[in-house]
């Protein structure tokens, strides 16, 4: 069984001691007033993640946060070996500009760039960006554009007449080393098409483990057809304590900072949402009473009662957050996605009391950890 990768989340509307709404058709929450996403404060959270073993740090994309490339870029300069997650949106920026970006942040970073690929779910967003091409219509453009890059990246000179996309003797002169890899996430079965033909990893929201095997399949089935192979990835909030009650205690805490009216406007935004996997993360708390927001054994979906996009959380000891988490990874997830709040706290949280326990059972290794020294070699210390 393969190693797994962690990676944490930046806060760019702002951190808070309670969930922090935003995206897919909800009214933005807002943290600017406890803890504004300053560089200052962000880099807190990536040096903390940094130290404790996250892989990478996810940034979101969209008008109710910061800008993903810019803020990244700025983190690079306090933080030694954290990889960024920037998510962006193929729509907003031409792909050979894409494939340009890319190549110069790789450089100045020394490789510390992965990229989550957003197609966009909401259609009247994508309008206030000057995007107005309906869903179906925005996966086969990031279909296109991936290609082009894809093809930049190899060092090819680009010519592509699509049904959206246009190029024309397009090249690097300088191409990415390494590559980024290319993370994505969908449920339709456009987004499926798309991530089986172009994707690294494919991303989903954190859905019981019978749904999550279900995608697992249908994108490995897909990409087999076209002779590639797919990495799988989970988006994910955790609540981790050193009890169960002490866990769960906190989720009452923030289920109990949530208004009800507050719920209610998330909701009708949420609504109307044209994400298929929106759509899935509501169902799952359909009800909204706290009795049943536990849909799975130390999965619970109450962040999604205020917050669009991934909306449930593993709550419990340490020791039943990583059994969880083996759960999934033997459905073949590799790479989890976290976040919690406050998200600096939150992290400390996991990454003393849930890794340890993790890397003992063999799953994980801290990616700054020396390599194991293989059986029956001498290593030799200088002098």
């Amino acid at each position: 069984m393969s190693t797994l990768t962690f990676h944490w989340f930046l806060p760019t509307t702002g951190d808070s001691r309670h969930v922090v709404g935003g995206g897919h058709g909800s009214t933005p929450g807002t943290a600017g007033g406890d803890r504004p996403a300053s560089v200052e404060y962000l880099g807190q959270i990536a040096r903390t993640a940094e130290q404790l073993g996250f892989e990478g740090a996810l940034t979101p994309t969209g008008a109710w946060c910061e800008d993903a490339w810019l803020t990244t870029a700025m983190l690079t300069q306090v933080t030694e070996r954290l990889k960024f997650l920037v998510a962006f949106r193929p729509g907003q920026i031409s792909p050979t500009l894409s494939a340009q970006m890319a190549a110069t942040y790789q450089r100045q970073s020394h490789g510390r760039l992965l990229l989550n690929v957003v197609t966009g779910g909401e259609s009247a967003e994508q309008r206030a960006y000057g995007d107005f091409l309906d869903k179906d219509q925005r996966y086969a453009r990031t279909g296109e554009f991936l290609d082009i890059v894809r093809r930049l990246w190899d060092g090819q000179t680009v010519d592509h007449h699509g049904e959206h996309l246009r190029v024309e003797g397009a090249r690097l002169n300088r191409l990415p080393d390494p590559v980024p890899s290319v993370y994505f996430g969908g449920s339709s079965p456009a987004a499926l098409d798309v991530a089986a033909r172009h994707t690294d990893t494919y991303l989903t929201w954190g859905e019981p483990p019978a749904a999550v095997a279900e995608k697992i399949a249908e994108v490995r089935r897909r990409a087999e057809l076209l002779g590639r192979t797919v990495r799988f990835g989970i988006r994910l909030h955790v609540i981790a304590r050193d009890t169960a009650a002490q866990a769960w205690a906190e989720a009452e805490r923030l289920l109990e900072g949530m208004d009800p009216e507050r719920i209610a406007a998330v909701q009708r935004g949420l609504a109307t949402s044209e994400s298929e996997g929106q759509k899935r993360m509501r169902a799952l708390h359909a009800s909204g009473t706290s009795s049943d927001l536990e849909i799975y054994p130390n999965l619970w979906a109450g962040v999604g009662l205020v917050r669009g996009g991934a909306g449930t959380a593993l709550v419990g000891s340490h020791t039943e957050v990583a059994d969880r988490i083996e759960e999934y990874h033997r459905l073949g997830i590799d790479e989890f996605v976290l976040s919690g709040v406050p998200h600096l706290e939150e992290a400390y949280w996991f990454g003393e009391g849930v890794l340890p326990l993790l890397e003992r059972r063999g799953v994980w290794r801290h990616p700054a950890a020396p390599a194991p020294v293989e059986p029956g070699t001498v290593a030799f210390a200088g002098v």
